[in-house]
């Protein structure tokens, strides 16, 4: 009798201990240029910044500069950045538009939709930032900067730590 309330003890222990344990909080999941799919879980334990845009928007194409630059600073740090066009585009305009511009992070598709699993995307550009462990934690319509990315994110590396965290 005592063993199998041992045993049901140590289950319901190790139950809550997993339920306690970070995980990558957004499902999320489309297909990169190549039509292979790609999870954002893969960059698991990162700052992810996800940048929706179009080849036809200008503002978009006014903050790849900043984007690529985040991208290079960043590529072997705890930052990704991850483009998800958002547009109906062909893979073959969209892998000559990545070339042309060179883009070196990854880009996904998808189709335009009021809402993502991040959250709506009203206008583009729209950035997302995921925590390392996936949560959105912030979100911007319009250019954003690598400043402000980088920034946005040492503040918040900056809380965690002077929490403890």
């Amino acid at each position: 009798m005592i063993k199998k309330q041992f045993a049901v003890l140590l289950l319901l222990l190790l139950t809550n201990l997993f339920l306690l344990m970070p995980s990558w909080a957004v499902d999320y999941q489309l297909p990169d240029i190549d039509g292979q799919m790609q999870s954002l879980e893969q960059y698991k334990g990162k700052w992810v910044i996800v940048n929706y845009w179009a080849t036809w928007c200008m503002t978009c194409r006014k903050e790849l500069p900043d984007l690529i630059s985040l991208h290079e600073a960043h590529k072997e740090g705890d930052i990704a950045v991850v483009g998800i066009n958002f547009e109906t585009i062909s893979p073959e305009r969209l892998k000559a538009f990545v070339a042309e511009n060179s883009i070196p992070y990854p880009v996904l598709r998808t189709e335009p939709v009021p809402v993502t699993p991040l959250g709506p995307v009203p206008a583009l550009p729209a950035t997302y930032i995921l925590d390392p462990y996936g949560k959105a934690v912030a979100g911007e319509v319009g250019i954003v900067t690598q400043k402000n990315l980088e920034d946005y994110v040492e503040g918040k590396r900056a809380s965690a730590e002077y929490a403890g965290i």
